[in-house]
C-alpha cells in the first residue's frame, strides 16, 4: 500500500500540547525583566491618553493570601487591557508600611520595653522585609507593574508628603483637637478607626437599675401630681456595667410617653410602652397611676445608686423602645451618643468623669472599684448595686459586639483628648467635609453599582474622624501647643513644612529627636512638643497626593486624580473611605473617578476561609502545583461583585477550560505551519466564503470581548473566548477546514485561504486571552508566524480583522443556519454510530429534505455541503420527497436520513467515494486527491 502522508499538509509546531506552567512561567518573567517590558511599555505609551490605576497598599505584614492574589490579578488584568486598548497605562505597586500589627510583631520579638528609635529601626527592617517577600509573590502571579521602583509609605519621600498633606488640611481648618469617645483598645494602647472594628458575639451582663429621684416636687408635678407619696425611681437597662461609676445623666426621648408605675412600696418611671415587659422580667405587679411625655421630665435630678452625685435628665432622640426601660443611662466619657447629649446641655470637657485609663484599669483614686480592670468589675459593679438596693435583674446575654481587629478583643468607647477631622466643621473656605464627600460620591462611578448607596451611608453617618494614635512606628503630628492656652503654634502650617524637610533627608526618626528650640528659638520654652502618630488610614489615604503627586507623579491630562481606585468591599469604610475625606479636604474633590470593588474569597460552600477549617488555598500552593494562568483564569471567570467561591475541585475546572483554549490556540499553530503572512496572507476578497465568516465572527466576537474588558467584566471575556473555542472553532470551523487544510496543495487558494483566517483569529486570539493568560499569551506569541515584537502587550487589539460586506451572499445568517443543520446531523451522525451502523461520519452519506427556504440555502454549497457537514456525500432534496425513515430534527422544515456508504475508502483523505482507484496509477485514493497530488488542484468555493 502507498503511503500518501508526505502528500498531505499535517499540522506541525513546536508549541507544547502540555503546558508545564509551573516550570514555564518562570522562564517567562526572565523574558520580560530581560527586555525591559514595563520600561519599554512606558516608552511606547508617551503620547498616549492615560489611565491611571492606583494601587491600594496591602499592608507590609505576611505572606500574601488568596484575597492579595485576586486583587492583583483584577488590578493587572485592567491595566493589561488598558494598555491594549491604546492608552498609556502605569501601574505602580506600593505598600503601606506603618502601623500597630508591625509595631505589635517587633514587640512580641524583641519585648515591649525598646527604646522607642530601636523599635522605629526595627519596624522599618522588619517592613522592608516582608515588602520583598510580597514583591515576589506578586511578581510569580505575572503582575506587570514597576516593581524596581514600587512606593512604600514609609520612605522618607512618602512620609514628608504625608506630613504636608496634613499641613494643607490644617490650613484648610479642618483639623482640630478635641475631647471625644473613640473606639480603643486595651491591647493596642491606643485609638482604632472605623476599618480597624470588626463585631463578634460576647457574652455580657445585662442590669436593670433604679436611680432614686431628687427633685421629687418636680417629677410629680411632670405627671400632674401634687406630691409623690411613695419612694420613686427612674429605671434604666445596660449591658455595660463598667460604665455606671460613670455615669452623668440620664437620657429619655422628648416625644415618648413615660408611665409613674405604683408597684406597691415604690414607685418606677419606665417608658409606658414597656412597662408590661419591665414589670415582668422584675417580677413585680404595678399600676400605671399617671403618664407624662417625656420633654416633661427634662433635667429632673435623680440620685447615683451609689456615689454622692446627680443625674439630671437630658432629652434625646436617640433614644429607643426595641429594648430595655427606655430610659438611657449617660457616661459621657464612654458612648458617642452620651458625650454629644451631655455637650449640648453644657457638660464642659473637664466636667466629664473618665476614670477608666489607656489599659482598662480604673484609676486608683475610683471609691470601690479603683485599680480594678472594667471587665473584671462587672460582676463587683452589680453585687455593689445589689447592696444598696438598686439592682432590679440582672441576667447574662449574648449581642453582638465591637472587638479590635487585630486582637479579637473587646473595645469600649473612651473619651480622650485627640485630633481629629472635623465632618461638620466649617473650613477656611467652601462646604464643610461631610459636604464636599456626599458630593464627590455622586459624581464617582462605582462598580458594582451598590458601591455608591453604601459609601453614601457611612460618610452620611460618621462621625469626626480621629487621625491621632499613641504610637511609636507612624508618621508624627508634627504640632507644637502652648502650654497655657493648649493652642497651635500661629505659625503651624509652615513649621510642618520645616519638619517635611528634615523628614524627607532622614525619615520619621527626625521628628522625634528634634529639639523644639530647633525650630522656635526663644519660644521654645512657651510650647509642648506633641507625641502623637498619624491613624495608618491617613498614611494610605493620602497616597493620592504624597505618591501620585509626590513620589510617583503620574500626570494625568484630566487632572491629578486616578481613573480608578479597586479593592475589597471592605475598603468602603478603609481605603475607599480615608482617600475620600483626604481629597475633598485637599482638593474639593475625590482623588479617583471611578471605585471598584471585589468581593471576598470563600470555599466552594460558601464557608470562609479559615485554618481551622482547613479550606484555606494559597497562591504560591496554586502557582507551584497549576501555574498562576490557572489561577489568573479562576478570577476571570468568577464574577467579582460578589463573594469568590475557590477550590481545588473550582480550579481544576479551570484548569480543565485552560486546556481547551490551549489546544485551540495549538491547532492554530500548527496548522500554520509553512505559513507566511508577508506572501502567504489573501486579502479578504480572495478567501472562500466560509474563511470569510470566521473572520468576520471574529471581529463581531473582539467589538464585544473590548466592550467587557472596558467595563471589567472578566467573566464576559473568558465566557465568550471559551465558548468561541468550543463552539464556532472548535464545534465548527476548525473541524470543517481540516480536509481542505491537509488535503489541498500547500500552496493553493484553498489551504491559504483557511490559513489566512486562522491567521487573522490567532493574532486576535492572543491579544483577547493576554489580560488574562499573561503568562500563555506570551508564548503563543512567540509561535505565530510573521514577523513580530518581543511581548503581546507591546501591541494593541488586533486591526486585521474583516468584516463581511453588507448583502454578502452566505452571509453571517446563512451560516448560523448551517451550523444549526450541522449540529443535528451530528446528533444523527452520533445515533448512528451508536447503533454499530457506521464507523466514523466520513463512512456515512446524507440526504437533507427541506423545506423550500432551507433546501434554496443547503444547495448554494453544492458539493461542498459534504465538507461542511464532514461526510462522504451530502444531497439536498425537498422535504415533500422524504423517505419514510427519514428522521425528523430539531431544525424547522428538515428532515435527514443517514446511509453507511457503499463505496470504498480512499487512503489519503478517507472519504468514501465511487471514484476511489479511477486513476490506474492511484488505486488506492480518489480522483479529488489525485487532482491534488498531481494535478492543478481541486477549486474550492465556499468550504
Amino acid at each position: 500500500m502507498t503511503d500518501y502522508k508526505a502528500t498531505l499538509n499535517l499540522p506541525e509546531t513546536a508549541f507544547p500540547m502540555k503546558a508545564g506552567l509551573p516550570q514555564r512561567e518562570p522562564e517567562m518573567l526572565q523574558h520580560w525583566n530581560s527586555i525591559g517590558l514595563y520600561q519599554k511599555l512606558r516608552q511606547i505609551g508617551e503620547g498616549r491618553p492615560k489611565f491611571i490605576l492606583h494601587d491600594g497598599p496591602p499592608y507590609a505584614n505576611g505572606n500574601i493570601h488568596i484575597g492579595h492574589a485576586v486583587n492583583k490579578i483584577i488590578k493587572d488584568m485592567i491595566v493589561r487591557s488598558k494598555t491594549l486598548a491604546g492608552f498609556d497605562a502605569p501601574y505602580v505597586p506600593g505598600w503601606d508600611c506603618h502601623g500597630l500589627p508591625i509595631e505589635h510583631k517587633v514587640e512580641t520579638t524583641f519585648g515591649k520595653n525598646q527604646p522607642a528609635d530601636l523599635t522605629r529601626e526595627r519596624c522599618r527592617a522588619y517592613a522592608a522585609e516582608q515588602v520583598e517577600g510580597q514583591k515576589a509573590d506578586f511578581i510569580r502571579l505575572g503582575v506587570l507593574g514597576d516593581w524596581a521602583n514600587p512606593y512604600r509609605t514609609m520612605d522618607f519621600s512618602n512620609e514628608a508628603g504625608e506630613i504636608r498633606a496634613l499641613a494643607k488640611m490644617v490650613e484648610g481648618g479642618f483639623v482640630f483637637k478635641g475631647l471625644k469617645p473613640v473606639n480603643w483598645c486595651f491591647d493596642c494602647g491606643s485609638a482604632l478607626a472605623e476599618a480597624e472594628v470588626e463585631y463578634q458575639d460576647k457574652k455580657s451582663d445585662a442590669i436593670d437599675v433604679a436611680f432614686q429621684v431628687e427633685d421629687a416636687d418636680k417629677l410629680a408635678a411632670a405627671f400632674g401630681l401634687s406630691s409623690l407619696d411613695k419612694p420613686t425611681s427612674i429605671v434604666i437597662w445596660t449591658t455595660t456595667p463598667w460604665t455606671i461609676p460613670a455615669n452623668q445623666a440620664l437620657n429619655v426621648h422628648p416625644e415618648f410617653t413615660y408611665a409613674l408605675v405604683d408597684c406597691g412600696d415604690r414607685q418606677l418611671v419606665l417608658a409606658e410602652e414597656l412597662v408590661e415587659g419591665c414589670l415582668a422580667r422584675y417580677g413585680l405587679d404595678g399600676q400605671v397611676i399617671a403618664t407624662a411625655k417625656g420633654e416633661a421630665l427634662e433635667l429632673v435630678r435623680f440620685r447615683h445608686p451609689f456615689y454622692e452625685r446627680f443625674s439630671p435628665v437630658y432629652l434625646a432622640d436617640y433614644v429607643a423602645l426595641d429594648a430595655g426601660t427606655g430610659i438611657v443611662h449617660s457616661a459621657p466619657a464612654y458612648g458617642e451618643d452620651d458625650f454629644r447629649s451631655c455637650k449640648q446641655y453644657g457638660m464642659s470637657n473637664d466636667d466629664i468623669l473618665s476614670p477608666v485609663q489607656s489599659n482598662g484599669v480604673y484609676v486608683e483614686s475610683l471609691p470601690f472599684f479603683g485599680g480594678q480592670f472594667i471587665w473584671k468589675a462587672n460582676p463587683n459593679i452589680v453585687v455593689k448595686l445589689d447592696e444598696v438596693g438598686a439592682l432590679l435583674k440582672h441576667a447574662s446575654i449574648t449581642h453582638s459586639y465591637m472587638h479590635c481587629w487585630r486582637h479579637k478583643t473587646p473595645l469600649i468607647y473612651r473619651a480622650t483628648a485627640q485630633w481629629f477631622v472635623g465632618m461638620d466643621k466649617q473650613p477656611a473656605e467652601g462646604s464643610t467635609l461631610r459636604e464636599r464627600a456626599l458630593t464627590a460620591i455622586e459624581q464617582t462611578e462605582f462598580v458594582p453599582a451598590w458601591g455608591q448607596a453604601r459609601l453614601h451611608g457611612m460618610i452620611a453617618g460618621r462621625p469626626d474622624w480621629c487621625i491621632s494614635r499613641q504610637r511609636n512606628w507612624g508618621v508624627p503630628i508634627p504640632f507644637f501647643l502652648h502650654k497655657e492656652s493648649g493652642e497651635l503654634h500661629p505659625r503651624t502650617v509652615d513649621l510642618m513644612e520645616e519638619v517635611a524637610k528634615r523628614v524627607e533627608k532622614e525619615g520619621i526618626e527626625a521628628w522625634f529627636k528634634l529639639e523644639p528650640v530647633e525650630l522656635l528659638g526663644d519660644e521654645a520654652a512657651q510650647y509642648d512638643k506633641i507625641a502623637d502618630t498619624l491613624d495608618v488610614w491617613f498614611d494610605s489615604g493620602t497616597t493620592h497626593w504624597h505618591v501620585m503627586r509626590g513620589s510617583h507623579p503620574m500626570g494625568h491630562e484630566q487632572g491629578p486624580r486616578a481613573d480608578l481606585y479597586l479593592e475589597g468591599s471592605d475598603q468602603h469604610r478603609g481605603w475607599f473611605h480615608s482617600s475620600l475625606l483626604t481629597g475633598c479636604a485637599i482638593d474639593g474633590h475625590a482623588p479617583y473617578r471611578g471605585l471598584l470593588t471585589h468581593g471576598f474569597t470563600v470555599d466552594e460552600n460558601g464557608r470562609k476561609m479559615s485554618k481551622s477549617l482547613g479550606n484555606v488555598i494559597a497562591p504560591q500552593e496554586i502557582t507551584d502545583s497549576m501555574g498562576a494562568d490557572i489561577l489568573r483564569l479562576w478570577v476571570a471567570a468568577t464574577d467579582y461583585s460578589g463573594e469568590m467561591a475557590v477550590s481545588k475541585q473550582i480550579l481544576q475546572r479551570s484548569a480543565d477550560a485552560y486546556r481547551r483554549i490551549r489546544n485551540t490556540a495549538r491547532f492554530l499553530l500548527s496548522n500554520l505551519n509553512g505559513f507566511d503572512p508577508a506572501k502567504d496572507l489573501l486579502a479578504a476578497e480572495d478567501m472562500l466564503a466560509l474563511d470569510r465568516w470566521a473572520v468576520d465572527r471574529a471581529l463581531l466576537l473582539q467589538r464585544e470581548i473590548k466592550e467587557a474588558f472596558d467595563s471589567y467584566r472578566f467573566w464576559v471575556v473568558y465566557q465568550k473566548v471559551h465558548n468561541f473555542c468550543v463552539q464556532e472553532l472548535g464545534g465548527f470551523y476548525l473541524d470543517i477546514i481540516k480536509d481542505r487544510q491537509y488535503t489541498t496543495a500547500a500552496d493553493s487558494v484553498a489551504r491559504r485561504s483557511c490559513q489566512s483566517a486562522m491567521y487573522h483569529i490567532g493574532e486576535a486570539l492572543v491579544r483577547w486571552i493576554a489580560p488574562i493568560l499573561a503568562f500563555t499569551a506570551e508564548e503563543i506569541w512567540q509561535y505565530l508566524p510573521g514577523d513580530r515584537n518581543e511581548s503581546v502587550m507591546l501591541n494593541t487589539w488586533y486591526e486585521g480583522l474583516s468584516e463581511l460586506p453588507e448583502g454578502f451572499e452566505l452571509g453571517r445568517a446563512f451560516w448560523d443556519r448551517i451550523m444549526t443543520v450541522k449540529a443535528a446531523v451530528n446528533k444523527e451522525l452520533e445515533n448512528q454510530r451508536a447503533a454499530k451502523a457506521i464507523g466514523g461520519n466520513l463512512q456515512a452519506e446524507v440526504t437533507l429534505y427541506g423545506d423550500a427556504a432551507l433546501t434554496e440555502s443547503l444547495a448554494k454549497l453544492g458539493d461542498e455541503l459534504r465538507f461542511v457537514l464532514i461526510t462522504s456525500a451530502a444531497t439536498v432534496e425537498p422535504l415533500a420527497t422524504a423517505a419514510a425513515d427519514a428522521v425528523e430534527t430539531d431544525v424547522g422544515g428538515l428532515k435527514l436520513k443517514v446511509v453507511k456508504s457503499g463505496h470504498a475508502k480512499c487512503g489519503r483523505c478517507w472519504h468514501h467515494r465511487e471514484d476511489v482507484g479511477i486513476d490506474p496509477a492511484h488505486p488506492e485514493i480518489c480522483g479529488r486527491c489525485v487532482e491534488n497530488i498531481e494535478g492543478e488542484g481541486e477549486v474550492r468555493h465556499y468550504a
